[in-house]
């Protein structure tokens, strides 16, 4: 998946793993020896067997699964709340728009098409609350995305590198560059989030002020890669940030896909539960979608779209739906038990 090399022809990084796998080793019969069984490996349906993994853990791959960020962020609100009680100080006056009978406000973001730069805000607030309600106790961090072995310019690393946590604004630049000269959309940016979290569950580490810009921009890179039709290529985020190298970017593709266990997959579900998510982590931090009213001709728009779609999935719906007669067309007659006192 890179430009001068391949992502596959290097040898297995060296990672700082604990005991605490997301695979259990093998375990082959006890009767049989390593030589009868041919190989120690485990067998592809024991990797896959989703159902014994722990869902509360696995967010990006199963839709009932609870997302990290809004967990994490929801400790920040409450505070947030709670002091604005105790000191008798109302929230910020927002402009609400309510829809009427004669006139009706939407957002210009569905889960199809969201909009690019809500998006990227919401997704930059969601890694601003990863790192600043991080496990307090730490957990290990990779050398491939410290920032201090591996920098992203040539600029000196301040010493105390890992020690101050970057502002939503630093974070919402970092990632708005990135898209902006990539030209990248809305829904590059949900996928990008999916696989940071699944990243800090299946390599169990955190992110941190030390390694949240590389590992931004191993997800961003990936999921560039699998989400578009044209993806970028390593050489071009090379000519975004000057000071980087096609060497350092195909490792960082090629260690971030080892820990991902290259599970790349992301279900329509799990990317609509992200997408509703961010906005709900949108509503609860004063951070609301444009509402405009709905004119003539988007709703011609949106009418066309809902036909289109009728269009193409009512021969799916038609051998599996069954429909119900309505009561105002009932022509049988109906009989019913009568009284005679």
């Amino acid at each position: 998946m890179g430009n001068t090399a391949s992502c596959c022809v290097s040898s297995s990084p060296k990672l700082r793993r604990n005991a605490h796998s997301r695979l259990e080793s093998c375990r082959p019969d006890a009767d049989l020896s390593r030589e009868d069984t041919g190989c120690n490996l485990q067998h592809i349906s024991d990797r896959e067997n989703i159902d014994d993994l722990n869902m509360e853990f696995n967010p990006s791959d199963h839709p009932r699964a609870s997302t990290i960020f809004l967990s994490k962020s929801q400790t920040d609100v409450r505070e947030k709340r709670k002091s604005l009680f105790i000191n008798h100080h109302p929230p910020g006056q927002i402009a609400r728009k309510y829809s009427s009978c004669s006139t009706i406000f939407l957002d210009d973001s569905t889960v199809s098409q969201p909009n690019l730069k809500y998006t990227i805000k919401c997704v930059a607030l969601a890694i601003y609350y990863h790192i600043k309600n991080r496990d307090p106790d730490g957990r290990m961090l990779l050398d491939i995305f410290d920032e201090n072995l591996h920098p992203l310019s040539k600029c000196e690393v301040p010493p105390d590198y890992d020690k101050h946590n970057p502002e939503q604004k630093q974070i919402y630049r970092f990632v708005r560059t990135l898209f902006s000269a990539a030209q990248l959309t809305a829904e590059c940016a949900i996928v990008t989030l999916v696989y940071l979290e699944r990243l800090l569950t299946y390599a169990e580490i955190d992110i941190c002020p030390a390694n949240w810009k590389r590992i931004v921009l191993g997800a961003i890179l990936l999921a560039s890669k699998v989400w578009d039709d044209q993806a970028v290529w390593n050489v071009d985020y090379c000519q975004i940030l000057k000071d980087i190298t096609v060497e350092d970017m195909n490792e960082l593709e090629r260690q971030f896909l080892e820990l991902l266990q290259f599970n790349i997959n992301v279900p329509s579900s799990v990317y609509a539960k992200y997408y509703f998510d961010l906005r709900s982590l949108a509503e609860a931090n004063n951070l609301s979608f444009p509402l405009e009213p709905l004119s003539r001709e988007r709703a011609h728009k949106l009418e066309a779209i809902s036909r289109l779609c009728e269009d193409k999935y009512k021969d799916l719906r038609r051998p599996t739906r069954k429909r119900s007669a309505s009561a105002d067309n009932l022509t049988l007659p109906r009989w019913s038990p009568a009284i005679i006192s």
